[in-house]
């Protein structure tokens, strides 16, 4: 049995429960860690003068999700708030699987899907037109990887997919306890 000290010190027996989060403790705390990843960006851009590029831009969105369904899920009662969750879990998976296609653009194991990665690419015309269709603001390679921490071999796109996928797996966990729980 397990045991527990009196204030005499002797041990008897008594059950420790494992500490239960409510659904509203896990989804403010999603929000949070949405919200961190998010500024976490933000201030790598305006503090770190880091230069985002199209798929990192993209890989943004499915914290903004995650954020609002997070929020959203506050409301409801718990029944229905986990299943706002899971609707956020599948945000996360979206995330970590951007981020996935990030990590495999920048180590040359396949192309961008996304035209904007891609050099600006000009058929005939005068010089003129040429700079016509030139980008207002040219844009970062998605194959050229950005390091947040100097020496770490980590590019933020992997730090990403880190992120997402360890959010994503505590979330589902959460969450498949709870559908296990007798009600």
């Amino acid at each position: 049995m397990p045991e527990t000290r009196t204030l005499a010190g002797r041990h008897k027996a008594e059950h420790i429960a494992p500490m239960s989060l409510s659904v509203r403790t896990v989804a403010l705390l999603c929000t949070l860690a949405a919200a961190l990843a998010l500024g976490i960006a933000l201030a790598s851009e305006a503090w770190g003068g880091l230069v985002p590029c199209a798929l990192c831009l993209w890989e943004r969105w499915p914290y903004r999700v995650a954020v609002a369904l997070g929020l959203v899920a506050l409301v409801p009662p718990p029944r229905a708030g986990r299943l706002v969750l899971m609707l956020l879990l599948l945000a996360l998976l979206a995330g970590a699987a951007l981020a996935a296609v990030h990590v495999g653009v920048e180590q040359g194991w396949w192309p961008s899907p996304l035209p904007e990665c891609a050099a600006p690419r000009f058929h005939g015309g005068s010089i003129a037109e040429r700079l016509a269709h030139m980008p207002a603001t040219p844009a970062k390679p998605c194959d050229d990887a950005t390091y947040l921490v100097p020496g770490l071999p980590l590019s933020m796109a992997a730090m990403n997919l880190i992120y997402a996928g360890g959010f994503f797996a505590i979330l589902a966990l959460y969450l498949a306890r709870g559908l296990r729980r007798p009600r």
